[in-house]
């Protein structure tokens, strides 16, 4: 598995603009809009398609630099969090991508932090054209903006910022602890062919049926499933499984299990899980429809990692847990 997979699957992007996150500002973006660099859909490439300033591009793309400097643009995240890893996409530019980039990050009230509150995250570092460069983060701040500088200039497809929410409750606060706005993280999965199960997770109702977790037709005995790490560990008092757009293509039925161990490594969450308590027995679901349960939940200890079963396979727009974390 290629480390960009590897971070998809276990983290979240916090440079999405279903967070809230935006570009606030760039030294240039003449020819392609700054904001196309959180554009959450794969970068593309319209042979033919040129607007007023040249060949459009999808992603973000400064004008050839004829004075000393260099260009960069700021995000800011629209939640707080921890960074795992970052991904740089080159993807479609050839002759006009940076030599190189840089990243710096900052925690920071404002709309664009001031020079002083920038620190460094990712030195000095070589592109290639039309490619990703998928890398890993160790940093334990908390992080509220991003500055990406390129070296002179040039374009860039997408930048994803992988890494986990970090959000605040009062205490007794009711939660829904399975949102990616809160800290949930997707862990693993058997399958995610059609959708990713992050999906699940974010924030409000899903646009179409490519904006769940999907899996493929399943032609082999068993049940697909996925893992998913709560915000905080807590009790369950209210479950929403959402079929919405998923007609001809929905799970027929679904259960929950959940364990209390905090500190699994992803191949002990994937080998044990079959055997976790049921917290919310076997349903029948329906197409395009909401399924609320409550009485339904079976008492149960706090737990942080609950499993997903979908029955046989299929698709799932929104997964809700609300509780109260503990």
């Amino acid at each position: 598995m290629s480390m960009f997979e590897n971070l998809r699957r276990q983290y979240v992007n916090l440079a999405q603009p279903r967070l809230g996150t935006e570009v606030t500002y760039a030294t240039d973006d003449f020819f392609a809009d700054k904001a196309r660099l959180i554009d959450p859909a794969p970068p593309t490439f319209i042979p033919g398609k040129y607007d007023a300033h040249g060949k459009w591009m999808d992603g973000w793309e400064s004008r050839r630099k004829r004075v000393p400097g260099h260009d960069w643009c700021v995000l800011k995240l629209g939640r707080p969090g921890l960074l795992k890893g970052l991904t740089i996409d080159t993807s479609f530019f050839t002759g006009n991508y940076p030599p190189a980039c840089s990243l710096e990050w900052a925690n920071s009230a404002a709309q664009v932090p001031g020079d002083g509150d920038w620190k460094p995250l990712l030195a000095n570092t070589a592109l290639k054209g039309d490619s990703q460069l998928s890398l890993p983060v160790t940093l334990n701040n908390v992080v509220t903006h991003l500055r990406l500088h390129i070296y002179p200039d040039g374009g860039v497809a997408r930048l994803r910022v992988w890494g986990q929410v970090m959000a605040d409750f009062a205490p007794g606060q009711r939660v829904d602890m399975a949102a990616m706005e809160n800290g949930g993280l997707p862990m693993a999965c058997n399958d995610q062919h059609f959708g990713q199960v992050a999906n699940m997770l974010a924030p409000g109702k899903a646009r179409d049926m490519g904006d769940g977790w999907e899996t493929r037709r399943r032609r082999e005995p068993g049940h697909d499933w996925s893992i998913i790490a709560l915000a905080r560990p807590g009790r369950i008092e209210e479950i929403l499984v959402d079929t919405n757009h998923f007609k001809g293509n929905y799970p027929d039925r679904c259960f929950i299990q959940g364990t209390g161990e905090t500190c699994l490594a992803q191949d002990a969450l994937i080998g044990q899980s079959a055997d976790w308590p049921i917290i919310l027995p076997e349903q029948k679901l329906s197409a395009d429809s909401e399924h609320r349960f409550t009485k339904e939940i079976a008492a149960h200890d706090p737990v942080k990692f609950v499993r997903l079963n979908i029955i046989p396979d299929g698709g799932v727009a929104r997964l809700r847990l609300w509780g109260k974390p503990v």
